[in-house]
């Protein structure tokens, strides 16, 4: 995407906080990249448009006049218009940036309402349970006493977390040593989305991953000033998106599953997959809303239409 020349100060400033507020609020590192930009293209409409250097400024026809604008716009990279998914994405940015003002600095701007496009529902890549069964056996150590042991006892911790307790991305992140007790098996998610907390509870199984992993392999990787994150980095520091995500597609290669390998999983596919599991076990979907941490049951529901009418599957807690 083209960075425009925003002139005014102010505006960039705003660009700025709004897009450290979409990170403080724990949304996905594309949507804190993306979003910004989108706002970036309404601030240099008003700027050149209609000479406007005020967020105050803003008034409802502003915003109905720019997204008319976006929506005649022809696509660059193929012929025809620019989809609906990207325009809603304009319409998500906007939205947002609304909540961004009116939480941050109390200001309200104009009411303004445009109906979102439809689009084709994405497909919901899901892991099976025979799959999951091989991520998890894809961590067996072969190297005992070494860091390959301690890699390997990370990767099935981190499994524990990503999808025994269905973790997103950026919460298993922002784990730290002192967010799991051991005496409850609870595992306490502060950094959750949009600032919720929520108790996710966890199995004798996976306690013992988590405390194998603590207590005899974490040692192994150096510290290096953060000394309670509880995924650590070859360096000790606290281990990345790109990290796990990486870890996650070496152990999809070390299976022999080829229908895994053509999957596009990502660290939050194992969301996607415990959350389908537990509703295919018979897991009551309010239940399941929780263990996740959904504001709504809308959120849990899109689950649903995975599940065939004659098929059952037995789930197991690893």
């Amino acid at each position: 995407m083209k960075h425009l020349p925003i002139k005014n100060p102010s505006f960039e400033y705003i660009e700025r906080g709004f897009r450290q507020w979409l990170d403080v609020q724990g949304f996905a590192p594309t949507t804190v990249y993306a979003l910004p930009n989108h706002l970036r293209e309404f601030l240099y409409y008003l700027e050149t448009a209609h000479q406007i250097s005020q967020v105050r400024q803003i008034e409802a026809k502003h915003f109905k006049e720019y997204y008319q604008g976006l929506s005649m716009r022809s696509n660059t990279r193929k012929a025809g218009a620019l989809s609906n998914a990207y325009l809603n994405k304009h319409l998500d940015a906007l939205s947002k940036f609304s909540q961004y003002l009116r939480k941050t600095t109390r200001l309200d701007l104009p009411f303004f309402s445009l109906r979102r496009n439809k689009q084709d529902s994405k497909t919901i890549e899901i892991v099976s349970l025979e799959e999951i069964k091989a991520l998890f056996s894809a961590t067996d150590i072969h190297v005992p006493g070494t860091i390959y042991d301690a890699i390997a006892s990370r990767d099935k911790a981190q499994l524990v977390c990503l999808y025994s307790c269905g973790l997103r991305r950026n919460e298993c992140y922002h784990l730290d040593l002192g967010d799991i007790n051991f005496d409850r098996n609870i595992l306490h998610v502060r950094k959750g989305k949009n600032y919720k907390e929520r108790f996710v509870p966890f199995s004798e199984k996976s306690k013992k991953v988590l405390q194998t992993y603590i207590y005899d392999h974490r040692p192994f990787f150096k510290l290096s000033g953060n000394l309670n994150a509880l995924f650590l980095s070859a360096q000790g520091k606290r281990m990345g998106y790109l990290s796990m995500s990486l870890r996650l597609k070496s152990l999809i290669d070390k299976t022999e599953l080829i229908d895994l390998k053509e999957k596009n999983v990502t660290l939050h596919t194992l969301r996607h997959s415990i959350a389908t599991h537990l509703l295919e076990s018979g897991m009551d979907l309010e239940k399941i809303s929780r263990f996740l941490g959904h504001s709504s049951l809308e959120s849990t529901q899109i689950y649903t239409h995975i599940l065939e009418k004659d098929k059952k599957t037995h789930y197991e807690n690893f």
